[in-house]
């Protein structure tokens, strides 16, 4: 029996709210399912630190494919991006297949997000803390991972990655690609170092709060091992990162807690103690140890007015480097979305220092800039299909 059915995800790489739409989807006998779904983007912004926007235009579009079906599974996402022109840089997100051993048990093979932190992505906002743009969060490269529950409420996953997805659509030499990994650098001046054999774990625990039926409370650790290759002189070098998180829910309200360290030994000739990144098209720097955080909270207002639904939300998030004199780099989010049927508008403002994405340049990741705080107003406009 052939039935038709299309889910509507509406989401991206940084939401953690975004909600499922539904009209008719496609879906082949009783188990095999194949989903499809994905958005187009308007934007307008308003720089404090430039005067070349203030005007609305195509800013992306997102195509995503699920298969489902009793043990075999698999994700596909692609985005496409306008900086100048349409497309102008463009990437794959994910692409991989695994099995279902059982409900509590699936290995999946390919290009996928790293198990590190609390999920994909560590807040609400579209445009996302530092910790993106860092290489932290909403990761995604080539490996293998398993993930089981052993217990009803403890969750555990375990991976290894050979390295990171690969480069696509773009102008920078080796930053084309979705993830913040380390690239090639744009300025042949700059350490070059690439990332491999990425062992990762987390495990996630749900706390029981039986005396009080609203609040769920989840908390977890994970620990992020590879070797750094420094292409200059071909020694290894590690890296060494970890993190603790916690995620609160309280009927529409959701708190989610992040903090870690990150450590990375480059082995540079000439003792830098940063090293190169790269993502969306543009290589930066980045110091090779720091302590990082980020705490978000959002509130779900459901059906406020003609069936839209509204969500206030709060990021903060803050890199804190070594040396001393690296400065902290730190990203403020406020923000709010509206969402009904396939149409959602948001508006965010962000408030950043010592940023390379916002008033920053190259070096605001590592040693810092002399800007001071920079601020970005954006409004986005999706459609999603």
């Amino acid at each position: 029996m052939l039935k038709w059915r299309i889910s509507l995800l509406l989401g991206g790489a940084l939401s953690i709210l975004s909600p499922y739409l539904f009209a008719d989807t496609l879906k082949f006998g009783d188990s095999d399912e194949i989903t499809i779904s994905g958005w187009l983007r308007a934007n307008i912004q308003d720089k404090d630190y430039s005067d070349n926007e203030h005007k609305l235009k195509f800013d992306a579009a997102k195509i995503a494919v699920q298969y489902d079906a009793n043990h075999l599974f698999g994700n596909f996402e692609y985005r496409c991006y306008q900086f100048d022109k349409l497309c102008d840089f463009s990437s794959l997100v994910d692409a991989n297949l695994g099995y279902k051993f059982n409900e509590n048990n699936r290995i999946t093979l390919g290009v996928q997000e790293i198990p590190f932190g609390s999920g994909r992505g560590w807040s609400t906002s579209w445009y996302g803390g530092v910790l993106i743009n860092a290489g932290l969060e909403d990761v995604h490269n080539l490996g293998i991972s398993y993930s089981t529950k052993p217990f009803t409420t403890t969750k555990f996953d375990a991976a290894f990655f050979a390295r990171d997805a690969g480069n696509y659509t773009g102008s920078s030499k080796d930053s084309s690609h979705y993830s913040a990994n380390y690239v090639e650098p744009d300025n042949g001046n700059d350490p070059y170092v690439k990332e491999k054999n990425m062992f990762i774990v987390r495990v996630q625990q749900e706390v029981p709060l039986s005396a009080y039926p609203d609040l769920k409370l989840n908390v977890g650790s994970s620990y992020w091992y590879s070797d750094i290759e420094n292409k200059e002189n071909s020694e290894t070098g590690q890296r060494n990162a970890w993190t603790l998180f916690s995620k609160i829910y309280y009927k529409n309200a959701n708190v989610t807690l992040t903090v870690g360290k990150n450590k990375v030994s480059n082995h540079d000739d000439l003792g830098r103690n940063y090293s190169v990144i790269g993502s969306f098209d543009s290589s930066y720097n980045i110091a090779n140890e720091g302590d990082f955080y980020t705490a978000d909270m959002n509130y779900v207002f459901k059906d406020v007015i003609h069936g839209w639904s509204l969500t206030p939300y709060a990021t903060y998030s803050a890199l804190h480097k070594d040396p001393k004199y690296f400065k902290t780099s730190t990203r403020n989010v406020f923000g709010v979305q509206a969402d009904k049927g396939h149409f959602s508008v948001a508006t965010e403002y962000l408030l950043s220092k010592n940023d390379p994405f916002i008033g920053g340049n190259e070096n605001s990741f590592a040693q810092g800039d002399d800007r001071g705080w920079s601020g970005l107003l954006n409004m986005l406009f999706f459609y999603n299909f």
